[in-house]
């Protein structure tokens, strides 16, 4: 009988202990949240466990945790994915990129103008920011132009044979130190300058390396589905995946009719083996440099040439003449839709607001005039915003199956903007949520997390992120369905949205109660090439 009371006063004993040992920790727990997995499912009840950078464990239990987040009542889903990302230059003077992790993006893929320098220098680049920190995951890929201006200069002519295999070998170079791809900009000089045959030869050395062609195609007016169709055949002929940046219709006489046939088009690549998708920030106007006002041909041989052109009286003529017919200016309708969002320093900066219209008016010039009187004072870029796209177009395309989202925006802060940007570098991923799901009901909540998560993170073979799943990354944000709102506007941009108390990057809280921590526990999103090689 003694014997049996030590063998129960030893189980006893142990019992207590198991009982006192503390449980497996973790270092963040999120609970009591609704869970949007990011492939487009319906929300479920679950806590989330996090371990270092990755997600160890979902599902309903009790845990002990460094840190716990309520999060009752909030949705909790992937970090959101810039597919159109222009922060390579801003993320090297501030890695906090504020405005992009304030709307929840943790991952951000650059590249319309090319790497954020000559491609030979990429890995000090790369180096650069991972000494530095940066607050959330950032990828780039190459640039035709960057090839082209590198052998050709601003010359609009084709590449020789040998000018060609010098193009590729730098694009080459790039894919192997970690681009994801290559781009191009084809409404822009010099890279408009660049035909078909060209790009496909180009296409293929980033196919190569498992990389995707990605586009600003040349034309978004009334030959946009030509231009589309252009792209399709790069991708179909060089054998790699496409995307089409910042998809719209900027032209009235196309409103409401162009998007279906862009769709038909798309589908009827796809449905023949074309990797085809696009990205789409969610406004009815466009960004750039006042100076997509002007011919193509005004632009050849770099800034020097084009600015002694515009002040040459007989040229001023023929380019005064053609802008008056350009399909841009047909695209926008009347120069009171261009508005002046940023001059260079030592400009007139009280025209910041303005429209070109209000401008010439003031000085009691014609709009073309006014215009080439601008541009030519600077070799500094003066921007635009051009009020150019439908709002039923933009309705219809965020439905397509195949869209998913790119601000066309660069990280910025509150105080260090300048002039007014466009509102999508502060609105564009909370703008879909308020504006496009909860009050337009275009989208279900869980097909539009899935457009900002796993649709680009899938065309982008970015293992591991863009999904809430065990031993993925904790790439988090938390928002409140019923508060989350983008704030910035065309008149005051400079505004973080509200409603988005979290954000973590890698497991680590960037955001903490709608605040920026300072951290920054970003990566580099590397290209396959730098992994091993061709075919990697």
């Amino acid at each position: 009988m003694m014997r049996r009371s030590l063998v129960l006063s030893a189980v006893g004993v142990l019992a207590i202990a198991l009982a006192a040992a503390p449980q497996e920790g973790y270092d963040v727990l999120i609970t009591g949240g609704r869970v949007l997995d990011g492939a487009g499912n319906p929300w479920v009840a679950a806590n989330i466990a996090i371990k270092g950078d990755r997600i160890a464990r979902i599902g309903r239990f009790t845990a002990p945790a460094t840190r716990i987040i309520d999060a009752a009542g909030l949705y909790v889903a992937p970090g959101f994915i810039d597919m159109m990302d222009q922060s390579g230059g801003a993320l090297r003077r501030d890695g906090t990129a504020q405005s992009k992790v304030r709307q929840g993006v943790t991952t951000a893929i650059a590249g319309e103008g090319g790497t954020p320098v000559p491609p030979a220098q990429l890995d000090e680049y790369f180096a650069t920011l991972e000494k530095q920190g940066i607050s959330l995951n950032f990828g780039t890929l190459v640039s035709a132009a960057q090839a082209r201006t590198a052998v050709l200069q601003a010359v609009d002519r084709e590449p020789t044979p040998e000018e060609l295999e010098r193009m590729k070998a730098i694009i080459d170079d790039a894919m192997r130190r970690g681009a994801l791809g290559l781009t191009s900009a084809l409404i822009y000089q010099p890279g408009s300058y660049a035909k078909t045959p060209e790009l496909i030869e180009l296409a293929r050395v980033a196919a190569r390396y498992g990389g995707i062609y990605a586009t600003h195609v040349r034309d978004e007016g009334p030959d946009v589905l030509s231009a589309i169709s252009e792209a399709v055949e790069i991708g179909e002929k060089a054998g790699l995946p496409v995307e089409i940046f910042h998809l719209k219709v900027a032209n009235r006489k196309g409103w409401r009719k162009t998007m279906p046939k862009i769709d038909a088009l798309v589908r009827e690549a796809r449905a023949r083996g074309v990797d085809i998708t696009a990205d789409q920030y969610p406004y009815t106007a466009s960004g750039t440099g006042l100076e997509a006002c002007l011919p193509a041909w005004v632009a050849e041989g770099g800034l020097a040439e084009r600015n002694k052109r515009l002040k040459d009286p007989l040229m001023r003529k023929r380019i005064r003449d053609e802008m008056k017919h350009s399909s841009r200016v047909e695209g926008f309708g009347s120069w009171k839709n261009v508005v002046i969002s940023s001059m260079p320093r030592e400009g007139e900066q009280r025209y910041v607001g303005m429209s070109v219209a209000d401008i010439a008016r003031e000085r009691r010039q014609s709009p073309e005039d006014a215009v080439i009187d601008l541009v030519s004072q600077f070799t500094a870029r003066i921007s635009a915003i051009y009020f150019m796209m439908d709002e039923q177009d933009v309705r219809t395309a965020m439905a397509y199956p195949w869209v998913s989202v790119g601000s066309d925006a660069g990280a910025l802060g509150i105080e260090d903007a300048q002039g007014r940007p466009h509102p999508r570098a502060y609105g564009t991923f909370p703008r879909i949520i308020a504006r496009y799901v909860r009050e337009a009901k275009v989208l279900t909540l869980e097909n539009a997390i899935r457009r900002m998560t796993s649709l680009p993170a899938t065309k982008l073979n970015l293992g591991g992120r863009g999904v809430l799943t065990e031993g993925a990354f904790a790439d988090i944000v938390i928002f409140d369905y019923e508060r989350i709102e983008d704030t910035a506007t065309y008149d005051a941009p400079r505004q973080y949205p509200k409603g988005i108390p979290y954000v973590l990057v890698n497991g680590q809280l960037v955001v903490d109660k709608g605040e920026h921590t300072g951290t920054r526990p970003g990566r580099v999103i590397y290209g396959a090439g730098r992994r091993g090689g061709p075919g990697t």
